[in-house]
C-alpha cells in the first residue's frame, strides 16, 4: 500500500461494483485531469475495451485499471486512452487519461492505484495537466510505436508463451529489413487491415520499421501515425514468408499493392505484441520510455 500522507483513502469494491458508482447530483464537475503512463502483460485479460459483462470472459484491462483509481478518488473515474490493445496484447507503455473531483498528489495516483491493481498491470506514472487543456490521450497522439518479439527455433520456447510469436522455421533478418522498407512512406493498407476494422479509411503513414537479431529473438519496432485493427499481426505475418523464404522479397509490396486481405499471409500470434510508446507534440511532453534504448533489453 501507499505511505501514509499521500493522501490515499481506499474504498471497497465488489465485483461487478464499478457500474454503480456514480458522481452524486452535489458533487461538483471535475476539475482535475491526470494524464498516466500504463504498462500491463495482456495475458489473462480481453484486451484493454470494457466490454460487456458475460460470464466466463476475462476482465478488460481498462476496467481493472479504472477500478484502481476509483478506489482513489473515492468516485467513479473514467480512463481514455492513446490506442485499445486486442486480447493478448501487451504495453510496454499505454497513455490514459482522466479527470477526477478530488485532488491527490502523483503519488497517491501511481502507487494507490498499483497497490489496488494485479501484479500484471502498473501504473508507472501520473502527470497533472490543466484543466481546460486542449489534450486527448487518442486524438492528440501523433505516433504510436510497436515492438513484436519473435523467436525463430524448432522448438517452440515454454518460457515464452504469450510474450512472443514463434515459428519453427530460421528466419533471414536482412531478406526481411529489404522486404520491410518497400512499406515506408503512406500508403493504403487494407491488404493488412482486419476484416472488422472499423477505421474510415485505410491510409496511414508508416515512419519506420527496423528489425533485428538479438541471439534467438527478432525485435520488429514499428512506427506509425496510427495503425489499423490487426495491422502489425499481419505485416509480422507476411514478412515471416519472405524471412524464411516461402516468398520474395518483393512479395510484400505486392501484397501492398493488392489492396486486398486475401492477399497477405494469416494473422500472426497476439502474444508477441507490445504497444511501446506513443509520440505527442509540444507542448505534451510525459516521461515516457523516449531516453530508454530501443532493444531487448527493455523487456527481459
Amino acid at each position: 500500500m501507499a505511505p501514509p500522507g499521500d493522501g490515499v483513502r481506499a474504498v471497497p469494491f465488489r465485483e461487478n461494483a464499478h457500474a454503480e458508482l456514480s458522481l452524486q447530483d452535489g458533487d461538483r464537475e471535475a476539475r482535475h485531469r491526470w494524464v498516466c503512463g500504463v504498462s500491463y502483460d495482456g495475458r489473462g485479460f480481453c484486451g484493454w475495451q470494457k466490454q460487456p459483462l458475460q460470464p466466463g470472459l476475462a476482465p478488460s484491462i481498462q476496467t481493472t485499471v479504472e477500478r484502481a483509481l476509483s478506489a482513489i478518488a473515492g468516485q467513479a473515474i473514467e480512463v481514455r486512452c492513446a490506442g485499445r490493445t486486442d486480447t493478448g496484447v501487451h504495453a510496454l507503455e499505454q497513455i490514459i487519461e482522466f479527470s477526477s473531483p478530488v485532488a491527490r498528489p502523483p503519488t497517491a495516483w501511481v502507487r494507490g492505484a498499483n497497490a489496488h491493481l494485479p501484479d500484471t498491470v502498473a501504473v508507472r506514472w501520473a502527470v497533472p495537466i490543466p484543466a481546460d487543456a486542449d489534450f486527448d490521450a487518442r486524438f492528440s497522439a501523433r505516433a504510436r510505436t510497436y515492438w513484436y518479439v519473435l523467436i525463430d527455433s524448432p522448438v517452440a520456447p515454454p518460457l515464452w508463451q504469450g510474450r512472443a510469436g514463434w515459428t519453427h522455421r530460421p528466419l533471414d533478418v536482412a531478406r526481411m529489413q529489404e522486404a520491410a522498407c518497400a512499406l515506408l512512406g503512406t500508403h493504403d493498407f487494407s491488404s493488412f487491415r482486419a476484416a472488422e476494422c472499423q477505421a474510415a479509411t485505410p491510409v496511414r503513414t508508416l515512419e519506420d520499421w527496423t528489425i533485428e537479431r538479438h541471439g534467438g529473438f527478432i525485435l520488429m519496432r514499428l512506427t506509425a501515425n496510427a495503425f489499423l485493427h490487426h495491422m502489425v499481426r499481419n505485416l509480422v505475418g507476411s514478412l515471416v514468408y519472405v524471412g524464411d523464404g516461402r516468398r520474395s522479397v518483393s512479395w510484400l509490396a505486392e501484397v501492398l499493392a493488392a489492396r486486398s486481405r486475401s492477399a497477405g499471409a494469416p494473422t500472426f500470434a497476439a502474444g508477441g505484441l507490445y504497444l511501446a510508446s506513443v509520440r505527442y507534440e509540444a507542448p505534451w511532453s510525459f516521461p515516457g520510455r523516449g531516453d530508454e534504448p530501443l532493444s531487448l533489453a527493455g523487456l527481459v
